[in-house]
């Protein structure tokens, strides 16, 4: 990777890319950093902590949905948006046909994005509001002249505008930087959360309320486990089964065409963090839900005790249990929508091809399903250790530190990072090439 960047700033046309990016990304992280009137945070705070979803979303945005700031949904909104219309596309046949019909497609699927993407900020920012009216001096109505509607119709305009500028943002890096700007804006976000935490503890030990020795020695046995387990996470992460496909040879006109052998690619992790994410979101919605209408209730209390990461020792284990099984589930239904043997395996026979010792059509589809079957097995079992071995491994340093990189955020930065050497590894062979022309 070191190498890489090294090489990217020798070019001149990627150097500036590079620059252009880090520009956008300092947009990002001051807007994180742009207080809003009428809001306090201390109360933003705490309502966000104990909801695992809300906290994992708050790391994504570079905690700015903590601190109730200018982007305080950050680009959560575009993600919801971009799966729901990847889920769609698989579900409306009108959807799918435009998802077939190259750029132009492609355009009109982009702008039904942004349109959800618009419809779930405003419902995002209107249920933040609500949770907040329910809590006592959460808003200043001073400001809005003692009417708590004013305040948050203005509150729910500027969080959407917050988050649109935010996407913009995203395109713009995608546009006229490196990389993909939605990926880039997420990493940062969870970058900068982790460096917050660490500079709270060195600022604790300046100030006398960490002693310096017991300060050095916790973020040392944390850095020694974050990179370990980073290590792991990426071997896996980097991990794939080669399916080999041989295409026979074909004579056309008095040409020879064919006779190549390829591979199939399939990696554990192919569905990436969307089924942790899907979980997440999935078990965090019933407290959301009874946070906003039904704050001091006997079933608020309940459910806080039964079905909760932070209750009594059965409610964590029943709110495990269920996440578990909701990774594995929504991690075998990710993998049946990007990948169908049935499509790959009808590709390969209309190209002359086929795998050896598979017969072609029928038989090659179910013996695809299968190695996906038991890929996907292994990578959800993988996720699930993720979701919960991190969290427990980073205590052992300090509790302090645990929320450093959360469970879905160590995924996220380790795909990112390799998705980012790859980009600019293939734009670096594009300019080398460009040069040999010349």
């Amino acid at each position: 990777m070191i190498e890489t960047l090294k090489n990217a700033f020798r070019n001149k046309e990627i150097r500036r890319k590079i620059f252009i990016t880090l520009l956008l990304l300092l947009v990002f992280r001051l807007g994180c950093y742009i207080p809003v009137p009428g809001l306090d945070r201390g109360q933003f705070e705490s309502a966000i902590t104990g909801n695992d979803f809300l906290q994992l979303m708050s790391g994504v945005t570079g905690n700015a949905l903590s601190q109730g700031t200018l982007f305080a949904l950050g680009i959560g909104p575009y993600i919801n948006a971009s799966i729901i219309v990847q889920l769609l596309t698989v579900g409306i046949p009108a959807l799918e046909r435009l998802s077939k019909q190259g750029e132009e497609g492609k355009k009109r699927l982009t702008l039904i994005t942004r349109i959800i993407t618009v419809i779930l900020a405003v419902v995002q920012s209107v249920g933040i509001i609500i949770n907040f009216a329910n809590e006592s001096n959460a808003i200043n109505t001073t400001l809005f002249g003692g009417e708590v509607w004013v305040a948050g119709i203005y509150m729910a305009v500027v969080y959407t505008a917050g988050s649109m500028l935010v996407m913009w943002l995203g395109e713009r890096i995608t546009d006229l930087g490196v990389s993909n700007g939605i990926s880039m804006i997420i990493f940062i976000g969870i970058v900068s959360t982790a460096g917050m935490s660490l500079l709270n503890k060195f600022i604790a030990m300046g100030d006398g309320t960490l002693k310096i020795g017991d300060g050095l020695l916790e973020v040392g046995i944390f850095i020694i486990l974050a990179a370990i387990i980073f290590f792991l996470v990426t071997f896996v992460d980097l991990a794939e089964r080669k399916i080999p496909v041989q295409y026979a040879k074909q004579v056309r006109g008095t040409k020879m065409y064919g006779g190549q052998s390829s591979v199939i690619p399939m990696k554990i992790t192919g569905s990436g963090v969307m089924p942790l994410i899907f979980a997440y979101a999935i078990v965090s919605f019933p407290s959301m839900l009874i946070s906003l209408f039904w704050p001091n209730t006997t079933a608020a209390t309940n459910l806080a005790k039964w079905f909760s990461g932070n209750g009594e020792w059965y409610g964590q284990l029943i709110y495990s249990v269920v996440l578990c099984l909701l990774i594995f589930a929504f991690a075998f239904f990710y993998a049946q929508i990007q990948f169908n043997p049935e499509d790959v395996s009808k590709s390969i026979q209309q190209n002359g091809g086929f795998i050896q010792g598979i017969r072609p059509g029928k038989p090659t589809a179910q013996y695809l399903k299968k190695i996906n079957n038991r890929i996907t097995l292994f990578g959800a079992i993988f996720l699930t250790l993720v979701a919960f071995i991190p969290s427990v491994v980073f205590s052992w340093a300090s509790y302090d530190l645990v929320n450093v990189f959360s469970t879905t955020g160590i995924l996220i930065v380790v795909s990112v990072a390799l998705e980012l050497d790859k980009q600019l590894q293939s734009q670096i062979m594009m300019k080398n090439y460009k040069g040999f022309l010349k």
